[in-house]
């Protein structure tokens, strides 16, 4: 657990080794990270955001392509989503109700709100940690049309890559933030619960 919190909190030491090391590879061990992220709920401890961030921040001084960052890392999140989203629709409700994880009461509430708010969810949820991993599982469960799921997935994806990416090519070489970038990390991931935060509390008024 320490060493994934050091990671976590020094993933900019961390990234920077890598491409030291695996040259090209680098970008297949993003790949994996994000894919892994979105495309599985046990791997929601993976830090999405933060690495999206930083990446872009070594794509800005030269070190990896910015272009290949994109191209390869939208791809991995739209996949990702994808196969969230199939193992909730073709396994996720008799798993949950085999384990009796969930009520088939609450998966019925969970499919009345996918069919209100699934869009919406979708999109948003790539910029809430954990929720990130949560929304194409639960998506799939709750049965959501998989063509209007796929393109909000697309554009969610894009676009969520793209502004974590420049957020970090075109800021992260700053000197404030380059010598405080551990906190800038907990910040992002603190900012990115916001969202998460106002909504439950608008639900529990």
């Amino acid at each position: 657990m320490n060493i994934i919190f050091d990671i976590f909190l020094h993933l900019d030491k961390y990234i920077g080794s890598i491409i030291q090391s695996y040259g090209a590879l680098t970008y297949l061990i993003m790949f994996f990270v994000i894919f892994s992220e979105t495309g599985f709920v046990l791997f929601t401890f993976f830090p999405g955001d933060t690495l999206l961030f930083v990446a872009g921040t070594f794509a800005s001084i030269g070190v990896i392509k910015i272009h290949w960052l994109f191209i390869i890392l939208s791809l991995a999140a739209i996949l990702g989503d994808n196969l969230n989203y199939s193992i909730g629709k073709y396994f996720g409700e008799r798993i949950l109700m085999k384990k009796r994880w969930v009520k088939e009461k609450d998966i019925i509430k969970t499919k009345r709100f996918f069919e209100k708010n699934g869009a919406k969810t979708i999109v948003l949820a790539r910029f809430i940690p954990v929720i990130r991993s949560l929304a194409p599982f639960v998506a799939g469960i709750s049965e959501m049309k998989y063509k209007e799921f796929f393109w909000y997935n697309v554009i969610g994806g894009i676009v969520w890559v793209a502004l974590m990416l420049s957020a970090g090519y075109f800021f992260g070489s700053i000197p404030f933030i380059k010598d405080n970038l551990s906190i800038i990390i907990i910040g992002i991931v603190i900012l990115s619960w916001i969202p998460a935060i106002i909504a439950w509390m608008s639900r529990e008024k």
